[in-house]
């Protein structure tokens, strides 16, 4: 009698997301507790970790499909959609409340019209929440791309992205 192994289909997915997800779990996999370098490395791979990735990465770690999107949805820096050019991380830690990050906050998603984890509809923008940017002797602080900025209020916040759109 011929035995048949149950072989699991996975949805197909574009093909720049498949050889972006074989090569990082290829280099990875093998580490103990690879799984979250492997995210990092797809995220800095392809800027996001795409929800139709999740089959493939979970047969190439050998674990569940929700062992792995529990892991890419418990931590906020994981995305499941592409960015915006440009991303600003709003520290959101209590130095950073206390000195008015919550009325900067308000501000922010109000000028460019999004909520957290989301992007402006040019796509020029998605605003994220951080935890701690370190810069607490200068809150409350933001991070764009990899640039801290200190102290930063409404008034300072619409100059500086005023700047930027010239």
């Amino acid at each position: 009698m011929k035995s048949v192994k149950n072989v699991t289909s996975l949805p197909q997915i574009d093909e720049k997301i498949r050889d972006a997800v074989l090569d990082v779990t290829a280099r990875l996999k093998d580490q103990p507790g690879a799984l979250l370098p492997v995210l990092h490395g797809i995220q800095s791979a392809l800027g996001y970790v795409p929800e139709d990735a999740i089959p493939l990465l979970a047969r190439e770690m050998n674990l569940s499909r929700a062992d792995v999107h529990g892991v890419v949805s418990f931590y906020h820096f994981f995305r499941t959609h592409p960015a915006g050019k440009r991303v600003i991380y709003l520290c959101r830690a209590e130095s950073c409340q206390s000195m008015g990050a919550m009325k900067l906050e308000q501000h922010i998603k109000q000028r460019l019209g999004v909520d957290f984890h989301e992007t402006t509809a040019d796509g020029a923008w998605t605003l994220e929440p951080v935890y701690c940017l370190g810069n607490c002797a200068c809150s409350p602080a933001m991070m764009v791309d990899d640039e801290l900025k200190g102290r930063v209020t409404p008034e300072s916040f619409d100059a500086w992205l005023q700047s930027e759109a010239t």
